[in-house]
């Protein structure tokens, strides 16, 4: 009895009454797939084969093109908008399956957009953080000098014309004060002389036995109003010119300290953070910070010297100008003293053309500049 080989029911095809193969499950299946596939797809290049366990020979089912009604078109697709695009290209990514049945993602490079407009609270808020980190490290860095534990980089010679100018400021404050005190007193003493003497003169029209006597004291005090009053115009151009130096000239050099004492304390703040960095251990981690460090150290090192050389030049200056006006301001004001009490009223006028000082005649008003023309 012959032994029949063993099939597996996956290998076998159907047979109809008639000898022929069916085929009717082929054609199910390729009518289903027809369906599913888009339009322009054809099936010229499917294959469909059968293979046995034991079995050398292939069924193979060839279709053909289809010649079908054409399936319906697809809705149309909308473009998305630019900043669409660099969303779904930054957030999308592309899925790879291998041979191997395992998945892997890989992600999309970043899409930049050229006309892409920077979110100014995002810039806000990194200023603010920055700003804050150098607040800290600078508040640091005064505490730990103020309780004797930090270093601080010291300038010896800089830092004696600095301590020197501050030393003269508050003595030319004290000048500035005690000069202006002495115009208010004058101004006074000018203006009871003035009332004294016209007194004296209506006293003099109608006091006929003691008209001369009235009469010389008239003319005395008016004198010496008149004196007094080109001696309390050189004291205002002096106060005028001392204000000047001092309020304007030594303060604007002294915000410049100011501005070089917090590029000091800021340079010391990123110095004592750097050093602290290399003393500490060297990895993969410590390094990227330490480089950041030692960038930061640079760019404030440099901003320390800069504004050490700048108060350098300004001291320079402002003591050669310092020397010029104040050696005109006391010849004028020795000089303008010393004729008043001597009473010698051509010298005092003398004074006042020597340093081009124009006196205002009291109620009268300066003239337009059409009249100066």
């Amino acid at each position: 009895m012959a032994q029949e080989s063993p099939k597996n029911s996956a290998a076998e095809i159907p047979v109809t009454s008639n000898g022929e193969v069916d085929d009717s499950h082929e054609h199910g299946f390729n009518r289903d797939l027809k369906r599913s596939l888009p339009s322009g797809l054809g099936l010229s290049e499917t294959q469909i084969t059968s293979h046995g366990f034991d079995s050398t020979k292939e069924g193979v089912i060839e279709a053909g093109a289809y010649q079908g009604s054409p399936a319906p078109p697809l809705p149309s697709v909308l473009s998305p908008s630019r900043v669409a695009a660099s969303r779904l290209a930054q957030q999308g990514s592309d899925l790879i399956v291998p041979a191997g049945g395992q998945r892997t993602q890989t992600k999309s490079g970043p899409v930049i957009l050229a006309d892409e407009i920077k979110n100014p609270a995002m810039e806000k808020l990194e200023l603010v953080r920055k700003w804050s980190l150098n607040t800290y490290k600078c508040t640091r860095q005064i505490i730990s000098e103020k309780l004797g534990r930090g270093s601080r980089t010291v300038d010896l010679e800089l830092e004696a014309q600095i301590d020197i100018l501050r030393d003269n400021k508050k003595k030319y404050e004290n000048i500035l004060r005690l000069a202006q005190t002495l115009s208010t007193q004058l101004f006074q003493m000018v203006h009871t002389q003035r009332q004294l003497g016209d007194a004296f003169a209506d006293l003099s029209l109608k006091s006929l036995e003691l008209h001369e006597e009235f009469g010389y004291n008239a003319d005395t005090q008016k004198l010496l109003a008149k004196n007094g009053e080109t001696l309390l115009g050189a004291i205002n151009f002096f106060i005028a010119s001392v204000n000047t130096l001092v309020n304007k000239t030594i303060e604007d050099t002294l915000m410049t300290v100011k501005q070089y004492e917090s590029a000091r304390i800021e340079y010391d703040a990123y110095r004592t953070d750097l050093e602290e960095l290399n003393l500490g251990p060297r990895d993969a981690n410590t390094l990227p910070k330490i480089e950041q460090s030692q960038h930061l150290f640079q760019a404030h090192k440099e901003k320390y010297d800069k504004m050490r050389n700048d108060v350098s030049i300004k001291l320079k200056f402002l003591e050669e100008n310092k020397v010029k006006v104040l050696h005109n301001q006391l010849v004028l004001f020795h000089n303008a003293i010393a004729a008043y009490f001597a009473g010698n009223q051509k010298q005092l006028e003398q004074t006042l053309k020597q340093f081009h000082i124009k006196l205002k005649t009291p109620g009268v008003d300066a003239p337009s500049w059409l009249e100066e023309q």
